[in-house]
């Protein structure tokens, strides 16, 4: 597993968390989402095992809903705790990404 792969699992349930808040998604789109910001990375096989663990914890609910364009599909939304742990998530995020950019600013990196 590269470096790349391993620090993103270390972060993925807050991305999720994060896209999940701004409206309700399904899987696919889900993954679509992560992708257009650049984690290209993660696959539709990556993010249902992420879906069914953060719905077990408490953190999403999912709700099945009617489609225009096919299938009933499950919707997944924040719950309360889902919220607190986002911002748990996003407050950690940010004092470890702070000092980490901070020790490269000086690398001239393409």
């Amino acid at each position: 597993m590269s470096l790349r792969s391993q620090l993103l699992k270390g972060i993925l349930d807050g991305c999720v968390l994060a896209v999940i808040e701004k409206e309700p998604v399904y899987g696919y789109e889900l993954s679509k989402k992560l992708q257009e910001v650049g984690l290209s990375d993660v696959s539709e096989g990556t993010i249902y095992p992420i879906l069914l663990r953060l719905q077990k914890n408490g953190l999403i609910k999912g709700k099945m809903q009617s489609s225009d364009y096919g299938p009933n599909r499950k919707y997944y939304y924040l719950t309360e705790q889902g919220k607190e742990s986002l911002d748990t998530i996003a407050l950690e995020w940010k004092q470890i990404v702070n000092p980490v950019n901070s020790l490269f600013k000086e690398r001239n990196i393409p």
